[in-house]
């Protein structure tokens, strides 16, 4: 056989071993030359003239100045995999040195699509600067202020994050500073401002590495995060949270952490408690939608008082749990939820932002029991948004205008056509997918409160201003959320709202009036399209806009109207003889009446 290849194949197989042998040796250099790989190295170390091989437990790369040991960089991901908002941890470029002091740092790759989409990567990079210098013992906050531990400040919109990635920092350096035997806690000075100038090299050299890392000692920094204040984030992956990509283990094949902290808290335990606040907000908001549901016939019997009670909703919705505690569910959530199912599922990824998880719970249960409706027209604050601005826009006297109903129906179908869309992409790639997962104007109003480049802000007031004149346009025809919705809806328990026989048969008062299009010619109510906003029902029980209602109203007075002029009693008249009765009465016969003030007679008669 080696004989026939050295044959007929003899510049095919040595070409493609001296290919392998390439690419293997490619690999090895990019592992071995960390500087070649990550040239922002550079940047911790300017006094630095080698660096040496990732090597230890955990990989760490000796860096060298004149052949003195000067420090240490490493990848975080090759030994914490904290997953962020995206899913997927943030990989983190950090250097050390022999003091015990961090050099500096830099992040190299993240996922986060709120820091992708919503926040420069000149924020970021300002961001972790700030752990130069500081103490590589892991005792740093982000924006708290504690005895015995330094402070870095979050980024404004995106604090959530930052504490991943400083728990993903501080804990790395204290595994790299405890295995190689640096000592942080006894460098008392900070190192001199020349660190990275040439007099670096001055510095003496540490213990020897010891391949098995010790245990940990020092305080938990994910423990120290509960005394951080209560501010929430004002901005986050609410919209667009997660691209699920699980943590896979590390090249060196050190433990993968999975937000946990020393003492076995979560990750998300902390900031939970940091968002207590928000929740005790939040948890009452949705009771008092529950007890709105639940007695939707008595207040649909009181318009005015429905009425207040919407607009006031409306307004929570829209400034609270979306402007303030950035509740807003986004169609990104979904395909991450139906990619975790797939894959390897992990509830820490959905805890991490209480709000969002929170509201998700809520809308599961009133799918299985409302439909769609729930979320659309009562918790989405994009959809606040866009009810209250039609509203105002009726008050304005700006004319609005309605889509047929045989050109609407045809129009429903575009929502789901942009969902297909949007998870076939997930499939292939969840970066591609959120990018155009962009046809949600959630992040831009909401999120970031349309503090975002022009091109997104005209894009998000350009559906404002449709839903303005066309009551919901986007919700109705584009909404992938809406679109994901429908799905679950349709297994709804219960059909709470009423209709009547007449409905559409030959009334069309209520598809008339409908002005989001859910109610059919036929008569009946599209719950996978309706929005709950409960205006048939205000006219299911109005007796002067109902027309079976107002039929039966006319046939009492005509009743009423007989029976006084049988009576002899005009029209208004309240006999006299029987003050107790507040309604007109009419006496068995036209006789006397026997009663008198204190005792009315038995014979007289309420007929109204």
């Amino acid at each position: 056989m080696n004989t026939l290849i050295d044959q007929r194949y003899p510049g095919i197989v040595w070409t493609v071993f001296f290919c392998l042998m390439l690419i293997f040796g490619a690999i090895s250099s990019s592992r071995a030359d960390i500087a070649a790989a990550y040239p922002q190295v550079h940047d911790l170390f300017t006094a630095a003239d080698r660096f040496g091989e990732p090597e230890g437990d955990p990989l760490a790369s000796a860096v060298y100045a004149n052949d003195e040991l000067i420090g240490y960089a490493f990848l975080t991901a090759d030994m914490v995999r904290i997953p962020a908002y995206s899913g997927s941890p943030v990989n983190v470029l950090v250097g050390i040195d022999t003091r015990g002091r961090i050099a500096g740092a830099r992040i190299v790759q993240h996922k986060e699509p709120i820091l992708a989409a919503g926040i420069r990567e000149e924020r970021l990079a300002k961001f972790v600067d700030q752990y130069r210098d500081k103490p590589a013992d892991g005792r740093i906050l982000v924006g708290a202020q504690r005895e015995g531990y330094a402070t870095v400040d979050a980024i404004t919109g995106a604090t959530i994050s930052t504490m991943v990635i400083n728990a993903t920092i501080t804990r790395a350096v204290r595994m790299v500073t405890e295995s190689r035997g640096i000592h942080p806690l006894q460098a008392a000075a900070p190192p001199p401002s020349s660190l990275a100038t040439p007099a670096a090299t001055a510095l003496p050299p540490p213990a020897t590495a010891t391949p098995a890392r010790p245990a940990a000692t020092a305080p938990s920094p994910v423990k120290a995060i509960l005394s951080a204040p209560a501010r929430p984030a004002l901005a986050r992956a609410a919209t667009s949270p997660p691209a699920m990509a699980q943590p896979s283990a590390s090249p060196s094949g050190a433990p993968v952490f999975n937000a946990v902290a020393e003492d076995g808290e979560p990750l998300w335990h902390a900031l939970w408690q940091m968002r207590k606040l928000e929740i005790a907000l939040l948890v009452p908001g949705l009771v008092l939608l529950t007890g709105i549901l639940l007695f939707q016939d008595y207040l649909a019997r009181r318009p005015s008082l429905l009425h207040r009670v919407r607009l006031g909703f409306l307004v929570y919705t829209l400034f609270f749990i979306g402007w303030y505690g950035l509740g807003q569910l986004s169609i990104i959530n979904v395909l991450t939820f139906v990619q975790a199912v797939t894959h390897q599922f992990s509830w820490d990824i959905f805890l991490i932002d209480p709000m969002l998880f929170i509201l998700w719970s809520f809308v599961a249960v009133t799918l299985l029991l409302w439909g769609r409706g729930v979320y659309c027209g009562w918790l989405c604050p994009f959809g606040a948004l866009q009810e209250l601005t039609y509203q105002l826009a009726r008050k304005l006297r700006i004319p609005s205008f309605e889509i047929p109903y045989v050109v609407h129906e045809r129009m429903l179908a575009l929502k789901v056509v942009i969902l297909l869309m949007l998870f076939g992409l997930s499939l292939q790639s969840m970066d591609t997918a959120i990018r155009v997962a962009e046809i949600e104007p959630f992040k831009t109003a909401i999120t970031l409160r349309f503090q975002r480049e022009w091109g997104f802000v005209a894009f998000a007031l350009g559906v404002l201003l449709l839903s303005a004149l066309n009551r919901k346009f986007y919700c109705k025809y584009i909404c992938p959320l809406g679109a994901a919705l429908v799905i679950p809806g349709r297994f709804h328990s219960f059909e709470w709202l009423r209709r009547r026989k007449e409905c559409g048969k030959p009334c069309q008062v209520c598809a008339v009036e409908c002005e989001v299009q859910a109610i059919r010619p036929t008569g009946e109510i599209v719950v996978n399209e309706c929005h709950h906003c409960l205006d048939c029902q205000i006219t299911y029980y109005n007796n002067y806009k109902c027309p079976p209602l107002v039929e039966k109203r006319r046939r009492r007075e005509q009743r009423v109207n007989r029976v006084r002029e049988q009576a002899g009693v005009e029209k208004g008249v309240i006999d006299e003889a029987c003050p107790g009765i507040i309604s007109i009465t009419v006496k068995p016969s036209l006789g006397e009446c026997t009663g008198d003030a204190q005792s009315p007679c038995s014979g007289c008669k309420a007929v109204l």
